[in-house]
């Protein structure tokens, strides 16, 4: 992705740390997090200093490999690594990646994250093809280069689409409680120059019926064999508000998104965070100044799942690195 002018990717090794951009900064600031143990990376995945689940699969997989470096004993990094953040399917498929492929600590993790980038690119390659000149396109949180190693798989049709000269527009949803399509998507999408208007949630159902939407795409965190699709919450009743409205729903994913061995969406483990990401907001004051303020009385009880699964029969395909499946 390129930020202010240069390339970075999420996640990287470098110097025996594992770095990451730090998400909770963005848009006000731009900082990079470095860890050399695996349990600050362990609490940087839990704290969301990364998040998005192909770019969690890349930090588990170099904490994996800061593991090894340091001696301390796999097995147990791999349960503290794998309870992090319970949804996202593309963290065991990496940790299991790491024990069971050959090569240096450094050398494993690096080769499946120069993977899962090419599958990301190849998202975006199969799915520019079904976007038109002038279309306008619904996407929910952020699926895009930040949420994975790079160019992203919501996004990535938008910025291949981009650079074969196509004009799109960008419906951004804020995405609450933790507004990652406020303050990752809109960001992501006025660096690369792509057309983009944020809305709040509760407006999409407006914009779905008035015509305004051609298509939408969305990420996902697990997708179970029978096809029901784990996202961030609030993207079901997108689903189901594009079906009512004949507009095409599609999911963006990689292959190390689809769990085989979950059976439907029944099956997923859906995380609940703390009551304050829905209570408190988090932003920048009128002075410049990081400020945290509560929305909700003091001690207000909050209902908090992070996902949401939507069937499969609201899915219109899945855009991954092999085509579209329908």
């Amino acid at each position: 992705m390129r930020i202010r002018g240069r390339e970075y990717r999420s996640v990287w090794m470098e110097d025996g740390r594992v770095c990451m951009i730090d998400q909770r900064l963005i848009p006000h600031d731009f900082k990079i997090a470095s860890y050399s143990s695996v349990d600050r990376v362990c609490e940087a995945i839990s704290t969301m200093v990364v998040r998005g689940a192909p770019a969690i699969g890349a930090a588990g997989i170099y904490g994996m490999a800061l593991a090894e470096l340091t001696g301390e004993d796999l097995e147990d990094a791999y349960k503290r690594l794998f309870t992090t953040r319970p949804t996202a399917h593309d963290l065991k498929d990496a940790l299991d990646y790491y024990l069971n492929s050959e090569g240096g600590p450094v050398e494993r993790a690096d080769r499946y994250c120069d993977e899962s980038a090419e599958r990301c690119r190849m998202i975006g390659v199969h799915g520019a093809e079904m976007l038109d000149d002038g279309m306008k396109i619904l996407t929910h949180c952020n699926a895009g280069a930040l949420a994975c190693v790079d160019w992203g798989t919501a996004l990535a049709p938008m910025r291949v689409a981009r650079d074969r000269g196509k004009d799109v527009h960008v419906w951004v949803d804020e995405t609450r409680p933790r507004c990652q399509g406020a303050r990752l998507t809109a960001w992501e999408l006025k660096e690369e120059g792509i057309s983009h208007k944020l809305l709040s949630d509760n407006a999409a159902g407006y914009l779905l019926a008035s015509g305004a939407v051609d298509m939408v795409i969305v990420g996902a965190d697990r997708i179970a064999a029978n096809g029901d699709v784990a996202n961030k919450i609030g993207t079901l009743e997108k689903a189901v508000l594009a079906k009512e409205y004949g507009i095409p729903f599609y999911v963006a994913a990689p292959s190390s998104t689809f769990d085989p061995d979950c059976p439907s969406g029944e099956d997923i483990p859906i995380e609940e965070r703390g009551d304050d990401e829905v209570t408190h907001m988090f932003g920048m004051g009128e002075n410049g100044v990081f400020t945290r303020v509560r929305v909700a009385y003091e001690g207000c009880p909050a209902f908090n799942p992070a996902f949401d699964v939507t069937p499969a029969r609201y899915v219109t395909g899945v855009i991954t690195e092999e085509g579209t499946r329908k």
